[in-house]
């Protein structure tokens, strides 16, 4: 999820609440609040909470919501707030994996700070994210068949981009209570396939009913040339919406009717005229593609 930000750059919760308002009803299964996307980063502690809390007073249990919970390197530290974080009412504290151990440290040190992270949180249900700042640390399936046997995990959101690695990291969870949400769009479908439990992309920022569409026709096994269509779209424009992102997935928003400031705490350059016109092909190629497959483009104003 995104954070929208007023004119004073702070918290924008009402924006927030109509956010999350639109991705529920674009389609939306579940929401990862407090993320990369959401400036994570750029927020304090006390910001973090009170964003992950409007999104799961909005949700209000029509989808599930899990957040960030680990920030720097001491156990005790990430051990305090993931509980903090989890009485907002997620549904799973997010580990960055990063977090766990440094640029430098092997699996071994990995697990041991697990281990003493796991050991401090009781049974408060847990998820994985391969963050890729400060450094992207993936996680090898023997780790993930490691995590996924503790029974405490959830989520994982795989930024590998490589359908081989995702492949493996499936199969040493398989028969867990852990599942795959691949971040990579182009290889979305397959990983679907290969049984990925969903997707979590920031392409879903800019439309939910695409990924929506593609997720369910895929767990249908429609089998037809509407899924290609949609997954070659999806593919297509995914380098053209990473630009410059998150403004780009804002001003798109605000394209859709969405009342948000294009504000950031990320410095983020403003727009050329080219990237706007690009951001205008993409609205008009979205709508071809939503029209041509009898997809209801949802506008704010109808919410």
């Amino acid at each position: 999820m995104l954070t929208p930000f007023n004119e004073d750059n702070e918290p924008d919760l009402k924006g927030l609440a109509e956010l999350t308002e639109f991705y529920i009803a674009a389609g939306s299964d579940g929401l990862f609040a407090n993320c990369l996307s959401s400036e994570m980063f750029q927020l304090t502690s006390r910001e973090r909470l009170l964003i992950t809390k409007t999104v799961v007073d909005t949700a209000a249990g029509r989808a599930p919501v899990v957040a960030t919970g680990t920030f720097g390197s001491k156990v005790q530290a990430n051990a305090d707030f993931i509980k903090r974080l989890f009485e907002t009412g997620v549904a799973a504290v997010v580990i960055n994996t990063n977090q766990v151990a440094g640029l430098s440290d092997d699996d071994v040190v990995f697990r041991s700070n697990m281990d003493a992270l796991l050991a401090q949180t009781g049974e408060i249900p847990l998820g994985l994210y391969e963050c890729p700042v400060p450094y992207k640390r993936l996680l090898s399936p023997e780790v993930v068949r490691w995590l996924a046997e503790t029974g405490r995990f959830c989520y994982l959101k795989d930024t590998s981009c490589n359908l081989g690695a995702i492949r493996e990291k499936i199969e040493a969870a398989r028969g867990s209570s852990l599942g795959l949400y691949n971040a990579n769009t182009p290889t979305g479908l397959e990983s679907l396939k290969a049984g990925a439990s969903g997707m979590s992309p920031i392409g879903a920022n800019f439309y939910p009913e695409l990924y929506a569409y593609l997720i369910r026709y895929e767990f249908l096994d429609a089998g037809d040339e509407r899924l290609a269509k949609v997954e070659a779209f999806l593919s297509i424009f995914d380098e053209v919406i990473d630009r410059f992102y998150p403004l780009s997935a804002k001003l798109f928003l605000k394209r859709r009717g969405l009342d948000i400031s294009v504000n950031s705490r990320k410095q983020v350059p403003a727009l050329a005229q080219e990237n706007l016109l690009k951001l205008d092909a993409l609205w008009y190629a979205f709508n071809g593609l939503a029209e041509e497959l009898g997809i209801r483009i949802l506008q704010s104003e109808s919410l």
